[in-house]
């Protein structure tokens, strides 16, 4: 409760005295003998008796007034006043102040002038050794306004000034600061300087570590980041990469799971032996792991499972569970699993006999990520559709009349045009079974015995878009001798008669 000579001080403040507003402002700045601590109140009365051009009132505010107090006022930007004078008088705290409130943080149209002036506060308060100010100045140098990350400055002389006032401000203690240099030094693949700044944060993260805790996505990046340099570096403790991969792995994060499987089965994500990860590998931790990443769309961790499970020192080794893992992981999209499961699947075709079909479902699947070994393959597997010269002749001999009365024969020579296919696979060809998808099978042997099995790979719009046509024509059809069409002596002789030859 306020003594007497306060309520004397209030009431003559109340009053306009400016002596008065000054000293009750100052009161409620520091408290005490009565009255409370309120850095709001205590503006309200400084501001009141600059107003009245009390000197010490706006040397007052700009010293210990701080930028959050002046944000919650009426107009903000009305008090910019007071920091501009506090400053020129060489109060660098009010510069820092004067900064924020001019350089877009409360808004406000502010003049090329001003902005130059609240840039020079800026720097002589970060000159001054105020942290706050260093880092809010490197986020100004090359790009004003930037206030969450170090920017790409516009020169190499901004991009310079700009880390030297970061490292300054991190090194002071602005947790800012060092996350935006570590992630710096990351963008730049600069593993030294990441871990310099990032390595410090991550332990202290660590340390936090509560199973209940909710982890801040920039924390969780930080750690695996961490666990990520101090691995390529080499030299670690092999504890601390652990700890930081499981923290993160145990927030879900599907990258860190895999890192983490990885790093128990001693293996990098090709299956190679990692030699350099000391101890041996612990397969049940890493095919725990590894499922968890794999169930969240990890390929690399399904290839790495299929890799371990056939490990003879694996106590789990099981042929059936690696081949499992091999096609999760070519479904996927893993180009070194397609590219196994095709060349498996060539190289057993004698076996069965659809193998080849198999084969050129999933090396074109490997192709198509730029695999060599994959092309050529496919090339031994299946061919490309090269158009056929004769069915090209034949349609140009083929009239309208005729191909309206014979569809399904003037189907087969369209088809046979565009895939390449010779006179007798055109005609016997059984079409709902040949197409595959990705590819045609053309099988004539039961009806001709001289010819070969071969595959003609589907890779055009037009291709699919005439297979799709052809195929509804023949649905429902029997395609053999017994069908509509008759057998390939009467397909044959139908077909010359209505070429004249």
């Amino acid at each position: 409760m306020a003594n007497r000579e306060e309520l004397l001080i209030i009431r003559a403040a109340r009053a306009g005295q400016a002596a008065a507003q000054l000293k009750l402002g100052e009161r409620y700045l520091f408290g005490g003998a009565g009255l409370p601590r309120s850095l709001p109140t205590a503006l309200y009365w400084l501001d009141r008796a600059a107003q009245q051009d009390e000197k010490d009132a706006w040397l007052l505010i700009g010293s210990h007034v701080p930028f959050e107090t002046v944000q919650q006022a009426g107009e903000p930007s009305k008090l910019c006043v007071w920091y501009e004078r506090a400053f020129d008088a060489g109060v660098a705290q009010a510069g820092l102040v004067l900064a924020k409130l001019l350089l877009g943080q409360v808004g406000g149209a502010v003049s090329d002038a001003m902005r130059q002036k609240a840039l020079r506060a800026l720097q002589e308060a970060a000159q001054a050794g105020i942290a706050e100010a260093q880092w809010l100045l490197a986020q100004h140098i090359g790009h004003p306004g930037d206030s969450t990350t170090v920017p790409a400055a516009a020169s190499p002389a901004d991009n310079d000034a700009m880390l030297e006032w970061a490292q300054r401000a991190a090194r002071s203690g602005v947790v800012q600061a060092q996350y935006a240099l570590a992630d710096h030094a990351w963008a730049t693949t600069d593993y030294m300087a990441f871990l310099q700044w990032a390595l410090p944060l991550a332990r202290g993260l660590a340390d936090q570590h509560e199973a209940s805790r909710q982890w801040d996505v920039r924390d969780l990046d930080l750690l695996s980041r961490c666990a990520h340099a101090l691995y390529r570096g080499g030299t670690y403790e092999p504890a601390e990469v652990v700890r930081f991969w499981e923290i993160v792995a145990q927030q879900g994060d599907r990258e860190a799971q895999c890192a983490l499987g990885l790093w128990y089965a001693r293996m990098d994500e090709s299956g190679r032996r990692v030699p350099a990860i000391p101890g041996l590998a612990n397969y049940k931790k890493a095919i725990r792991w590894l499922s968890l990443a794999g169930e969240q769309g990890s390929v690399h961790a399904w290839y790495a499972l299929s890799r371990i499970y056939l490990k003879p020192e694996c106590s789990q080794r099981n042929l059936a569970e690696a081949q499992r893992y091999l096609e999760k992981a070519a479904q996927a999209g893993h180009g070194i699993a397609q590219l196994e499961l095709g060349s498996s699947a060539w190289r057993t075709r004698r076996h069965h006999e659809d193998n080849d079909v198999r084969a050129a479902y999933w090396l074109q699947k490997a192709v198509s990520q730029g695999i060599a070994e994959a092309r050529r393959l496919l090339e031994q597997a299946a061919v490309r559709a090269t158009p056929a010269a004769w069915a090209k002749a034949a349609r140009q001999r083929l009239t309208h009349d005729a191909a309206d009365l014979y569809p399904l024969l003037d189907a087969r020579i369209e088809l046979a045009a565009l895939f390449g296919l010779a006179r007798s696979e055109a005609l016997l060809i059984d079409l709902p079974a040949a197409d595959r998808g990705h590819c045609l099978v053309v099988d004539i042997r039961a009806h001709h015995p001289h010819s070969k099995r071969r595959l003609i790979l589907v890779q055009t719009a037009e291709e699919r878009k005439l297979l799709d046509r052809v195929a509804r024509l023949f649905e429902q059809l029997d395609c053999g001798p017994d069908g509509p069409e008759g057998n390939y002596r009467q397909r044959l002789y139908r077909l010359k008669t209505l070429l004249g030859n």
